[in-house]
């Protein structure tokens, strides 16, 4: 990155790249979307969904390629950065991304994990800067909730 983005902040580098952020989500059971202790808050997994409502649904490796698995990654940190947008007030409160885990329904011979993961970190980076990227899990499941391709959870380091 140049100098001059790297002056801007998170807020200003998510409205020039033209990103609009889903509405904040709500839960889909008896849990709240985040939790803060000291300066790090805790995200429930995020899934992509608007408002609501799944994005995309199906199984990575049959349903869905690795390329769609990765757009719905990227669909799901954004309703967890909506969501985060939501709790601090600005994503700018954002010091540092601590984790990110990305759980993935797919097909058992599927190997392409961290290719669908970069959806979420990628947009991590392009916002916060490489500078800011975290540690990162990634995982397969067998099944996952209401049949949503992944799951994003993480942590953050705010002001």
């Amino acid at each position: 990155m140049n100098t001059a983005a790297n002056a801007m902040s998170a807020e200003q580098r998510l409205a020039e790249s033209g990103i609009v952020l889903p509405p904040p989500p709500s839960p889909f059971g008896s849990y709240v979307e985040a939790v803060r202790t000291g300066n790090l808050v805790y995200f429930s997994g995020m899934v992509p969904v608007w408002g609501h409502e799944p994005r995309v649904r199906g199984r990575i490796g049959a349903d869905l390629t690795t390329e769609q698995g990765k757009e719905a990654a990227e669909q799901a940190m954004l309703s967890g950065l909506s969501a985060a947008r939501e709790f601090l007030g600005s994503i700018d409160q954002v010091t540092r991304v601590i984790k990110v885990a990305v759980y993935m329904l797919t097909t058992p011979d599927f190997i392409e994990h961290p290719k669908v993961a970069d959806g979420a970190t990628d947009l991590m980076e392009r916002l916060f800067g490489k500078e800011k990227l975290p540690v990162r899990l990634v995982s397969g499941l067998g099944s996952a909730p209401l049949g949503m391709p992944v799951i994003v959870e993480f942590v953050l380091e705010v002001a």
